[in-house]
């Protein structure tokens, strides 16, 4: 795009795939992922839009983007099913509860608001994403706040950040 007179600039995001043999690309993106995002909006310190703008106009690299030191972890709980075919329409209870969890923001990705109650309306619904001092403590976090959700047609992985948390009790 530089050689034809109009180089990028804007989000660039690259969805790897951890391997024995190393990280392979599987993605190139033009905007931030989902729900990769989450854990660095919970991150920044700075304003998201001076630094988008600082983007636009190619300034990026005097532009001083400040980060919080916690670490950050994002659970997706995810409609049966899913990524074939699941059901919408399941009820999702317990977010206000989970989101009383210290450090963590749920965000929606998949849900409908009907009738006063939240319902499945997606394959990826929420995504519950925890700050913390390590990434031990923001897992413990994210979990904590998971197990408080009540919802029968959803799933998701207990096995988040497991590496990351094995790798810095090696460290310690």
């Amino acid at each position: 795009m530089k050689s034809m007179g109009a180089p990028y600039r804007g989000v660039l995001y690259a969805g790897l795939m951890i391997t024995a043999q190393g990280p392979k690309l599987i993605e190139y993106n033009v905007r931030f992922g989902d729900p990769e995002c989450q854990v660095l909006m919970l991150r920044l310190m700075s304003d998201l839009v001076p630094a988008l703008l600082a983007c636009c106009d190619g300034m990026l690299a005097n532009f001083d983007l400040r980060w919080y030191a916690q670490a950050a972890l994002t659970v997706v709980m995810a409609a049966k099913g899913y990524p074939g075919d699941y059901a919408k329409g399941s009820l999702i209870e317990g977010l206000d509860a989970a989101a009383q969890v210290e450090g963590v923001e749920i965000f929606h990705a998949g849900t409908l608001a009907r009738h006063g109650r939240i319902l499945a309306n997606g394959g990826r619904v929420l995504d519950v994403s925890a700050v913390g001092k390590t990434i031990a403590e923001a897992q413990a976090r994210a979990y904590r706040a998971v197990d408080r959700i009540r919802w029968n047609d959803g799933f998701f992985r207990r096995d988040i950040g497991s590496r990351a948390v094995a790798r810095a009790a090696a460290l310690s």
